[in-house]
């Protein structure tokens, strides 16, 4: 079981200033101690708040503005959750005090992102999501493309938290995509900052998605690929070099490559001594116990896990890393036949493993049923094309008031109309739902009444062959009521949730072929293999609709892969084709 390195993340914060500064700090000495300040983030938490403090003696709103808001996420990281709203809150009446201009809409999604780092800090990413969503608006409407894509990254980075490393992965190809394209919207160590980032996230989601899929061991090599460009570019970021090799030491262990993984874990727990960093060094730790567990040097194991274990009790955190140094101590000691010990280590496991497992469920749920709600994908500029027609967009907006104004009469009237239209189709499907629950009760009991002889199983032909029999296919009504009785018996298993079941492969689970197959059902059903597999589908998602109300929060995408469907865009247009109306829609009719 390995570590999952989070990202430390840096936020470029930089403005070109909302007002003269009226008071005895100059621009030129608040640009330098803002750039302190960011940088204080990756550790010196203290020193940073001293910055703070010297900002906060300007007279400058906007400068105020974003010394409370720093302040708010220097003092969450401090764990002091209080001191850090009460700042947030100072930063927000010191913002509404600065007249609307470009600037302040880009100092307020900078408040965003900082709150959406506080949220994440408090492990609650439903509202860090929140306001990472309204930083991408208040940025798009000013066209700041490089807070967007640092938005975009944290989006990404918060899908990767909950499970969702697919759409995490391609969130950040695209943003890799565009910082190529436009490398000239930033300074030179901006760009090498922010390459650095996308090479972590992408590390990080590429081993995250392996943890889930321990089969694809090709996503390993994304991943080590991926940790080593990070730190090619990482030379001016110590952060980012520590992280991406401590996450290409995990790539390393997931190769058994343990002399290499040993030598990175000891030389960043090493340097986490030299600059007294508790957190780096608790993650070398457990990571040295977990290789040494791995390669069953138990003793040696334990001297780690237990440094684990104090720097929790320390300092009172219940995290990932103290319930996964339990289980491992748990385990050793179940095999070094010391069961009290065993016993102890495995309910201090059990104890924190619920707490933490059960907030991440009710997170992922909260994380899903936003993207759900909220299409993220159209909010990603592309850049070039939004400056080519901006002239045109200012004048097309006009003309879609006036439109809006004539069409909104229209839409109340055809909504309610759709609404009620929806209803009665809602309620239609429940009643044909009873009905075939019913049906298929009925058929499966006249299929085993019907006196069976033995059946032959149906052998594979050639191609010949098989091009002879579907020209004069004739299968007596024993073997058809077989066929059906054992496709009914894949229904009830729910078979066809599976992304794999094709005509080839319910042909080999119910043993006959493709042929005899495709025929049968054609003849019994009146419609193809590939029409009757997405029915059932279909079917499966509008009763769980109907009978779970927690299901229906889910996104269409996580919907479409829970049944087989290879994407959200084919799972919705059958499933329109179904009902009559998209799976949002029918979700919130009910």
């Amino acid at each position: 079981m390995r570590l999952i390195i989070s990202f430390v993340f840096f936020l470029l914060i930089f403005c070109n200033g909302t007002a003269q500064t009226n008071g005895e700090l100059t621009e030129q000495k608040y640009l330098e101690l803002r750039d302190k300040i960011r940088f204080s983030i990756n550790g010196n938490y203290d020193d940073g708040l001293i910055y703070v403090n010297q900002v906060l003696k300007s007279d400058n709103e906007a400068h105020k503005t974003f010394a409370y808001g720093a302040g708010s996420y220097l003092y969450q990281l401090k764990e002091n959750a209080a001191q850090s709203e009460k700042m947030y809150a100072e930063a927000l009446k010191h913002l509404n005090k600065i007249p609307e201009s470009t600037d302040k809409i880009k100092l307020h999604a900078y408040l965003c992102n900082y709150r959406g780092l506080t949220y994440w800090k408090r492990s609650n990413y439903g509202k860090a999501l929140g306001s990472y969503q309204e930083g991408v608006k208040l940025s798009s409407k000013i066209n700041d493309v490089v807070q967007i894509v640092k938005f975009k990254a944290n989006i990404a980075l918060l899908n990767e938290s909950v499970g969702n490393y697919q759409l995490s992965i391609k969130i950040l190809r695209q943003n890799e995509a565009f910082l190529d394209k436009n490398e000239g919207l930033y300074d030179k160590d901006q760009f090498q900052n922010a390459k650095s980032n996308s090479y972590i996230n992408l590390g990080n989601s590429y081993e995250g998605y392996y943890t889930k899929n321990r089969e694809k061991t090709y996503l390993l090599d994304s991943a080590e690929y991926y940790y080593k460009k990070s730190i090619a570019f990482s030379d001016k970021f110590i952060d980012n070099k520590i992280t991406s090799k401590l996450s290409l030491g995990n790539i390393y262990v997931f190769k058994k490559d343990y002399t290499n993984a040993e030598k990175i874990y000891y030389d960043i727990s090493f340097y986490a001594k030299q600059v007294e960093n508790e957190s780096l060094y608790k993650i070398a730790a457990f990571n040295l116990g977990d290789l040494y567990y791995s390669i069953k040097k138990y003793d040696r194991a334990l001297i780690f896990l237990k440094k684990v274990d104090s720097i929790s009790q320390k300092n009172k955190t219940v995290d990932i890393n103290f319930f996964r140094s339990n289980y491992l101590q748990a385990k050793i000691y179940s095999i070094k036949n010391e069961p009290e010990l065993a016993y102890k280590h495995s309910k201090l496991y059990l104890d924190s493993y619920e707490k933490y497992e059960g907030n991440l469920r009710e997170e992922a749920l909260e994380v899903n049923y936003k993207l759900g709600t909220a299409d993220l994908s159209q909010e990603m500029l592309d850049v070039q094309e939004k400056y080519k027609y901006e002239v045109f967009w200012n004048k097309a907006l006009k003309v879609f008031y006036v439109i809006l104004v004539i069409g909104i009469v229209f839409f109340l009237i055809k909504n309610i109309r759709d609404k009620n239209r929806a209803q009665k189709k809602m309620n239609a499907l429940i009643e044909e739902f009873k009905a075939n629950l019913e049906k298929k009760e009925h058929e499966k009991v006249e299929i085993e009444n019907v006196a069976l002889e033995k059946i032959v199983e149906v052998p594979e032909t050639d191609d010949a062959i098989l091009k002879k029999e579907n020209a004069n296919l004739s299968i007596d009504e024993a073997k058809e009521n077989k066929i059906v009785e054992k496709l009914l018996a894949l229904e009830e298993k729910l078979e066809y949730l599976n992304a794999d079941f094709t005509l080839a492969y319910a042909a080999k689970k119910i043993k006959t072929n493709t042929t005899y197959l495709s025929y049968v059902v054609n003849k019994r059903f009146g419609k193809s293999f590939s029409e009757y597999s997405n029915e059932l589908k279909i079917n499966y998602v509008i009763n769980q609709m109907i009978t779970n109300h927690l299901y229906r929060k889910y996104s269409t995408q996580a919907i479409a892969e829970s049944v087989g469907f290879k994407n959200a865009v084919s799972f919705a247009k059958s499933f329109r084709k179904r009902t009559g109306v998209s799976p949002a829609q029918f979700a919130n009719n009910i």
